[in-house]
């Protein structure tokens, strides 16, 4: 794993925001914050690029194998977040709303290297799918017992985008299954179809592989 993102200092904030009529909600640190960066504090949106960097740029890392990719991935992904401050509405957390932007900059990424990466052909966040409930425990979880990282990742990198969208926000971003529905645009119920489906091919490759 590529190490932790370090370009808060440099950061590049390509203008400052225009002053805009907010209505201001302050239920937490975090919407202050973003309510201030919407208002034109661009220091507001600097401490909101700390919070959040590090975790950013570890979920481009498990998607994209270059370092350098991610890092611009998530350099990108905070400067879309920046232009569209004021179409941010709260809804949701400003965390996952973030990981939808990064998600859309690693998907863009993968698509541009498709013809290299053929077996990468199933969409993100494409909501096709028998909707089976997932049984417990989380999919990651029946390949954690070898205790073996390497065969893990192995095992994750070989699912479909889709199946393989689902195992990293939830399995090793440890998101919730509304928060993971939220990102890839898809129902709660169409989120544990995929953790069902994923579980049993993780299984039937490890069974294959002598695992």
């Amino acid at each position: 794993m590529a190490s932790s993102a370090e370009f808060s200092e440099d950061f590049p904030l390509p203008f400052a925001l225009r002053s805009r009529d907010v209505a201001v909600s302050f239920t937490s640190e975090e919407d202050r914050l973003v309510d201030a960066a919407v208002s034109g504090d661009d220091e507001a949106f600097v401490r909101l690029v700390e919070r959040h960097q590090d975790k950013v740029f570890r979920f481009c890392c498990q998607w994209l194998p270059n370092e350098e990719d991610a890092r611009e991935a998530a350099q990108d992904t905070f400067v879309k977040a920046y232009l569209a401050l004021d179409r941010y509405r709260r809804q949701g957390r400003f965390s996952t709303w973030l990981f939808q932007i990064a998600l859309n900059q690693c998907r863009d990424r993968l698509k541009s290297k498709a013809g290299s990466q053929s077996r990468r052909t199933d969409s993100l966040g494409s909501g096709k799918g028998a909707d089976f409930v997932c049984p417990s425990p989380a999919p990651d979880e029946a390949v954690a017992r070898s205790g073996d990282q390497e065969r893990l990742s192995e095992a994750i990198e070989r699912l479909p985008m889709s199946l393989r969208a689902v195992v990293i926000i939830c399995g090793v971003e440890g998101m919730s299954q509304e928060a993971c529905s939220e990102i890839l645009n898809i129902s709660v119920r169409a989120v544990e179809g995929r953790f069902y489906r994923a579980r049993q091919q993780l299984e039937a490759w490890l069974d294959e592989s002598g695992t």
